[in-house]
């Protein structure tokens, strides 16, 4: 399984449908957002791709309220977790938080797989020994908002085999 891991739109929805669409063209079959989306508007432009979108806020949070309308909308593929979420995909234990030292904490109890921030809006695959003796990776999509004047970037992430790779928005 193929997911989609990005951060930090800050409410550019031309760069997020852009990397949603590119990593659906690869085999992405799910979309992790690790925050700072700001408006629900952006999540909204997500319905036309019709993969499961699992969201939390960040520091910029805008409209909450209207964030969690959307989720709770039977027909939505938006799943809003609030600050931070743990899910299983792929029989694969995932944690998404916005900051990284949370996120490195989070990786360091083993109970996870592979633990998702974003927040610094660089990217970064990195492995983190865990108390339980395994390995957990670590990843930090940067943002796929180009915010800052970075590249808008994004991770495309296979499940199956713990593959992740850097891609740039084009």
């Amino acid at each position: 399984m193929k997911v989609c891991i990005l951060s930090d739109s800050h409410d550019h929805i031309p760069l997020l449908c852009a990397a949603v669409a590119q990593a659906k063209q690869q085999g992405a079959t799910a979309v992790l957002h690790c925050g700072d989306i700001v408006s629900p508007r952006a999540l909204n432009k997500l319905q036309n791709f019709a993969l499961p979108v699992h969201a939390i806020h960040g520091n910029n949070t805008g409209d909450l309220y209207v964030l969690s309308r959307l989720s709770h909308d039977v027909e939505s593929v938006v799943h809003y977790h609030g600050q931070d979420a743990c899910l299983t995909l792929a029989d694969k234990r995932i944690f998404l938080v916005h900051y990284p030292h949370y996120a490195k904490a989070m990786a360091v109890t083993g109970d996870y797989d592979v633990v998702c921030c974003g927040h610094s809006h660089k990217t970064s695959i990195d492995y983190v020994d865990n108390i339980q003796g395994f390995r957990t990776a670590l990843i930090n999509p940067g943002t796929v908002g180009g915010v800052g004047g970075l590249p808008a970037s994004y991770i495309l992430a296979d499940l199956t085999t713990l593959q992740f790779a850097i891609h740039t928005v084009t």
